[in-house]
């Protein structure tokens, strides 16, 4: 009897394995830093860091009948962070959990644990140049039909399951948020719609409030002329911080690029940009309302140079910025390019001293460099150099002038990832 049900159950077995469909990726990319500056003006007698961190990734997902499942596990670690005989560790975590279920040609819900990365990912993004990356306990209805998405959906955190209700204490996040979002291409013009709303609890305060902010605006507007396109964003904020100040922000950018084609079959050719950013800022003679906007989500890497001086872990709440920005690239071929960004940064509110007096608003300048190279589709190598020279009032703001004359940031990655479109990371046009 136990060898006919052994039988049985192999034949389902196998008849579900004929109609799903099965999926296994994963990726490792591991990148040795060296650090003079980087996140952080340096200090004269501070010694410099380096180090090697590791992301390595396994997902695993399957479709069947409208409903797509996935899976993502990986480890972050710095390398001998660990033992080498230690049986366990807490570097291992759950990047992705997700399901979604397919109505109809054009509907589906997607709930669970799940990257949330639109446009250029300056407010919303998968935060794929840091090691952990991020991703959200969420749930989207999604619409799709021909050049139109549309996309809706909220989250609901909790510290853990509770049978009374209970504080939110998970820092640096929202308690609960809902978003919409709208995309729509025509032609060569393509834009986008947002709006996002988040309540964060302040749990510092007798009563313990949720304190509400919404970004909105248009992440995206773009138009493609032959080789050259022209985009910019606008996004404004509003509600309360989670300290409670009324917040009236924005954030604007506008930008142009150009591709000049040297040889097509080679895939040879000469990309430049250039354009600004404008990130509202607070006054630091302000103390009652906030106008420093908040990229909370984004990747901001990406944006601001690649030091990550500004709205990485740091400058929120502060002046804000003006980035002025031009950018050269040189594909030798499909494979192999080199290029190099000139940032001029300036605060966008006024800075004071102690005695009351205006401060010049230049914060500093960057120059980052980098190269890449594409082996084969499973593995790219990529690298980069920057170096900052911070104006005198960036100096005042990170509180002293006791600074190294240097500072300076550079990295070398491996990246092995076989089924990935992007074989490199944080580095655009």
């Amino acid at each position: 009897m136990v060898k006919y049900i052994c039988f049985i159950i192999s034949l389902l077995f196998v008849s579900f394995l004929s109609k799903a469909q099965f999926t296994i990726d994963g990726q490792v990319v591991q990148r040795g830093e060296y650090r003079h500056g980087f996140s952080k003006l340096f200090g004269e007698n501070d010694d410099p860091a380096a180090f090697i961190g590791q992301r390595a990734r396994l997902q695993a997902g399957y479709k069947l009948d409208g409903l797509t499942m996935q899976v993502s596990v990986q480890d972050v670690r710095v390398w001998g962070n660990t033992t080498q005989a230690k049986a366990s560790d807490d570097f291992l975590s759950v990047h992705e959990a997700w399901a979604a279920w397919q109505f109809n040609e054009h509907w589906n819900i997607k709930a669970g644990r799940q990257e949330l990365n639109f446009d250029n990912a300056r407010f919303l993004g998968n935060l794929d140049w840091a090691l952990q990356a991020r991703a959200h306990d969420f749930a989207l209805m999604n619409f799709e039909k021909n050049k139109t998405k549309i996309s809706f959906g909220g989250g609901y955190n909790q510290n853990q399951m509770s049978n009374t209700k209970i504080d939110y204490t998970v820092a640096g996040q929202y308690q609960n948020a809902q978003l919409f979002r709208l995309e729509q291409q025509v032609a060569d013009l393509s834009f986008s719609l947002l709006f996002w709303n988040e309540g964060r609890q302040n749990t510092n305060l007798t009563d313990k409030p949720v304190f509400y902010r919404q970004t909105f605006g248009i992440p995206n507007l773009s138009y493609k002329f032959k080789n050259t396109m022209f985009s910019a964003f606008y996004y404004q904020q509003t509600g309360k911080n989670p300290a409670g100040k009324e917040v009236n922000a924005f954030d604007l950018s506008a930008k142009i690029v150009h591709h000049h084609i040297l040889n097509a079959e080679k895939g040879q050719k000469l990309g430049v940009a250039g354009g600004f950013e404008m990130l509202s800022g607070t006054a630091t003679n302000e103390s009652e309302k906030s106008s420093s906007f908040a990229p909370l989500y984004g990747t901001n890497h990406a944006h601001n140079g690649y030091m990550d001086l500004f709205y990485v872990g740091n400058h929120d709440n502060s002046v804000g910025l003006n980035d002025f920005y031009a950018k050269m690239r040189y594909d030798f071929n499909a494979k192999h390019f080199i290029q190099a960004n000139f940032h001029w940064f300036d605060a966008q509110a006024g800075v004071f001293n102690s005695a009351s007096e205006t401060l010049d608003a230049h914060l500093g300048k960057e120059i980052d460099f980098s190269a890449g190279y594409i082996f084969s589709p499973a593995f790219s190598l990529q690298a980069g150099y920057s170096h900052f020279l911070p104006g005198d009032t960036f100096k005042h703001l990170s509180g002293g002038s006791d600074l190294h004359k240097t500072q300076n940031w550079a990295y070398l990655m491996l990246i092995f990832r076989p089924n990935n479109k992007a074989k490199f990371i944080g580095v655009s046009l």
